[in-house]
């Protein structure tokens, strides 16, 4: 099944002006809000700032996470207006990559050839996300004009010690938390300090915007050596923390399933956009389930191969790949998803792809239901800000250090390490969501499960690659590795994400919970 699909980009880095908006229900109808900031700037501000800099990239409220009151019978169609939302997006900053020229002499520019149009097409879309819900019997939002408007990142010159949360991501445990009520400050995480090897590129100058011209840059990179230890994988602000402990459920259950040597590739997404070609606009790696693409339907997907060598397990595990920006080209350098999105480079496989299951610390585990679907991290969360980021860098050697919004440069006999803790807690009832979300959760600090949840096997997915590590000199860097992103998303290291559809059998479902529960380790 390896298939591709869609477009491309190139510009700089930035600081981000996070866009982000939040979803009321009031009288009985879904009623928009929209909230803007920029490190304390009001949104006027940013527009006049934005006329006399460079504008990197485009941000745009994510519509999609504040969806959580669409009828059954609407999510398909909505999920398929979302998917256009994303387009309209990948159109814009192609737009906007391309006419640097024209926008050196015209400061009104950007507004006015790329962000109105792009504001006009998104009410449309938005409007049409509102007659597929009331028309399956739901309530369409209000408001549509207002959270269709996107907004211009520019790119500035960091204030001194912004961009420094090098001590290992340790920020995003704690002193940005702000940035998840609308990621305002996501730029002073992501952006700040990552400019400074673009902030020329509007003159013509290739100031290191990696290969495909949209990242990464050398300050999207950190040596390993130089962070304190932090305490292992734990995510974003809490999410992502390890589920199990020395008490309550204490087994384990690892299912070995390959590291996609078959070079399963699409760049689909079956979970955020069924029914569309290239709806993630970046590569996945697929490992387990076999017929994982957008038109794959439940039916398809119990009824698939399954790498996995227990063939109890026809779960589907994918995330997007990794590539080597060595300046060499890969099976899609010319295809949607690929070259044409932005993401080229050398896809690499990983050494090692460890899928394991583990317990709570607080209680015993229930049974997965057939289907569910997991989102851990956000493929958006440079612009969106890090309410659902969960990302986790490291290197072999080095686990006890992690970072969050930076790469790892690795030492010598040191692989570059990702880490994904997926949310654990389930509301009983459904196998998705309309924002795909809030049928799940993390646990609390305590281990436990709130608002009624219950505990169910916690993945984790820990994956390795042998990787060269970048060089940099002077500002620039040499063979960069980077995820592959949404092209306006610049492939920032805290867009890592990891996706999960569980098609274990009862049986071995069964298993996995009575391992866990009993304290035993089993594969």
């Amino acid at each position: 099944m390896g298939r591709n699909t869609r477009k491309r980009r190139s510009p700089l880095a930035v600081r981000a002006v996070a866009a982000s908006a939040a979803l009321a229900v009031a009288g009985g109808g879904l009623v928009w809000a929209n909230f803007y900031a920029s490190a304390g700037e009001s949104s006027d501000q940013n527009n006049i700032k934005a006329a006399g800099a460079q504008v990197a990239t485009i941000s745009c409220p994510d519509v999609g996470q504040q969806l959580t009151d669409v009828p059954d019978g609407a999510r398909q169609g909505v999920d398929q207006e979302l998917a256009k939302l994303d387009q309209q997006v990948t159109e814009a900053y192609k737009r906007l990559a391309d006419t640097r020229q024209a926008q050196a002499g015209d400061a009104g520019y950007v507004n006015n050839a790329i962000l109105s149009p792009l504001k006009s097409k998104r009410v449309a879309t938005i409007d049409r996300i509102g007659i597929n819900i009331k028309r399956a019997g739901g309530k369409p939002p209000q408001g549509a004009d207002q959270f269709a408007e996107c907004k211009g990142v520019e790119v500035d010159q960091p204030a001194a010690g912004e961009g420094q949360n090098q001590g290992g991501g340790q920020n995003q445990g704690g002193q940005d938390q702000g940035q998840n009520q609308g990621g305002q400050d996501q730029g002073q995480n992501q952006g700040d300090g990552q400019n400074q090897g673009g902030q020329d590129q509007g003159q013509g100058q290739d100031q290191g915007q990696g290969q495909g011209g949209n990242g990464p840059t050398a300050d999207d990179f950190q040596d390993i050596t130089q962070v304190q230890p932090n305490g292992g994988p734990q995510g974003v602000n809490g999410n992502g923390l390890a589920a199990n402990g020395d008490g309550g459920s204490t087994g384990t259950f690892t299912t070995s399933c390959g590291t996609n040597a078959n070079d399963n590739h699409n760049s689909d997404n079956v979970i955020v956009a069924p029914g569309v070609s290239n709806g993630a606009q970046h590569q996945h790696d697929y490992v387990g389930n076999q017929s994982n693409d957008a038109f794959a339907s439940d039916q398809d997907l119990a009824a698939a191969e399954t790498t996995c060598q227990n063939q109890g397990d026809k779960s589907s595990y994918f995330w997007p790949v990794l590539r080597v920006q060595n300046g060499q080209d890969d099976f899609d350098a010319n295809a949607a998803g690929g070259g044409q999105d932005g993401n080229v480079g050398q896809i690499l496989e990983p050494s090692a792809a460890e899928l394991k299951f583990v317990g709570n610390k607080t209680s015993d585990v229930v049974a997965m239901p057939t289907a569910l679907r997991i989102i851990t991290g956000d493929a958006k969360a440079f612009v969106n800000g890090l309410g659902n980021a969960n990302t986790n860098w490291s290197c072999t050697g080095f686990e006890d250090r992690q970072l969050t919004d930076k790469y790892p440069i690795c030492p010598d006999g040191s692989s570059v390490v990702r880490t994904s803790n997926f949310q654990s807690c389930w509301d009983g009832q459904n196998i998705d969501s309309a924002n795909h979300r809030t049928h799940v959760a993390f646990v609390q600090q305590d281990g436990s499960c709130g608002n009624g949840f219950q505990a169910i096997p916690q993945l984790q997915v820990r994956l390795v690659y042998d990787v060269q590590a970048p060089q940099i000199q002077n500002g620039q860097i040499q063979n960069a590795f980077a995820v592959d992103s949404f092209p306006d998303q610049l492939h920032k290291a805290i867009t890592d994400h990891n996706d999960f559809i569980n098609f274990f059998d009862e049986n071995t479902m069964n298993q996995v919970v009575d391992c866990i529960n009993s304290g035993q380790d089993c594969q």
